[in-house]
């Protein structure tokens, strides 16, 4: 997620907005309500519930909606609203804002969901989208060293330090590529830094390499470090996921079911047509991207996959993740597939 703008740059003028198309909701929350999930969210009507976001920044379907007030206008229909924080690079940098609720719906991956809920039970994952396995699309993460590194492969990481979020996807990442070049994971040091501290850490030399996700995966690789591996390489079993506090889900689901109506529009929307996605609210500036970084994020957006409620299939995925964070004492207990998915309910 990109950083506020500061004021000094130059804002793009309002746009008109478009209604997003009504006709599907019938048939997206019908699908909501038919596909399985490990618990069902209480029946709540969503009224007076706050949909607490964090800043979206200035790309992507929620920084669209921000601008086109979008959430405002279709949560109000159901006597909900939304509020929009502060700025976050990861779901692991959010976990404070979710503890103390200022943030109560993220998106994320399911490594770091299970690296939260390793430590309490009051946040589930509503609505998933498969990672993007097409390639021709760009990539979205990386194990990168510096371009002078004497590192060439995995097996070079032994004795060395490699930064990572903490029971995040750069964990699990990494932990997947030991594991698949046959390294005990105990002679690599991880680091646990978050993706601005993990860029330092980089750039001044203090580990010996990082696996970048998010915004900082592209940065970095734009200011000359040497990719290793991809997660897109590895027998990678998580997924894109959205995630809520379970009081949000049990007294809100209508809000919930909202929200996902909307992401999955706009996501629709953001594949036919990802340039206007794109410098939402300024064209100038630190968050504002141009030539090669800028068509890298159109093309991503248009290989992205639309989110969709959590089915019975996606405890394989919740399993599989949780199994290798267990294995490697990540987390101190098993994590089952009905402590992480819930599925939304039936429209009332």
């Amino acid at each position: 997620m990109s950083s506020s703008v500061p004021h000094a740059s130059r804002a793009k003028a309002p746009r008109r907005r478009r209604p997003l198309v009504g006709a599907a909701l019938v048939l997206l929350l019908g699908l909501a309500a038919a596909c399985g999930g490990s618990a069902t969210a209480g029946g709540g009507s969503g009224r007076g519930t706050v949909i607490k976001l964090s800043d979206p920044g200035n790309a992507g379907v929620l920084a669209y909606a921000k601008r086109e007030k979008i959430l405002e206008e279709r949560l109000k229909a159901v006597g909900a609203r939304v509020e929009w924080g502060g700025s976050y690079a990861s779901f692991t940098a959010t976990i404070d804002a979710v503890r103390s609720r200022s943030v109560n719906v993220l998106e994320g991956a399911i490594s770091p969901a299970v690296g939260y809920l390793a430590n309490g039970r009051d946040l589930r994952i509503f609505a998933a989208a498969d990672r993007v396995t097409d390639k021709a699309a760009p990539y979205e993460d990386g194990l990168v060293v510096k371009a002078d590194s004497p590192i060439r492969t995995v097996r070079d990481l032994v004795g060395k330090r490699v930064a990572v979020n903490r029971a995040g996807r750069g964990e699990y990442l990494l932990l997947l590529a030991l594991k698949q070049a046959g390294i005990p994971a105990s002679q690599v040091q991880r680091v646990y830094l978050n993706p601005a501290q993990g860029a330092s850490a980089f750039a001044t030399g203090k580990v010996d390499a990082w696996w970048a996700i998010v915004n900082a995966y592209p940065e970095v690789v734009a200011k000359g470090a040497r990719v290793l591996l991809h997660g897109r390489d590895l027998p990678d079993q998580d997924l894109t996921i959205f995630a809520a506090r379970t009081e949000v889900l049990q007294r809100g689901s209508r809000a919930v079911r909202v929200f996902l109506d909307v992401l999955r529009e706009l996501t629709e929307q953001e594949k036919r047509d990802p340039r206007k996605f794109q410098n939402v609210f300024l064209d100038k500036g630190p968050t504002a991207l141009s030539g090669a970084r800028l068509d890298e994020a159109i093309a991503k957006a248009r290989y992205q996959n639309v989110p969709r409620p959590v089915t019975d299939a996606d405890g394989a995925h919740v399993t599989a993740v949780a199994g290798l964070f267990r294995e490697q004492g990540v987390v101190p207990n098993a994590i089952r597939p009905e402590d992480v998915l819930v599925k939304l309910g039936a429209a009332r």
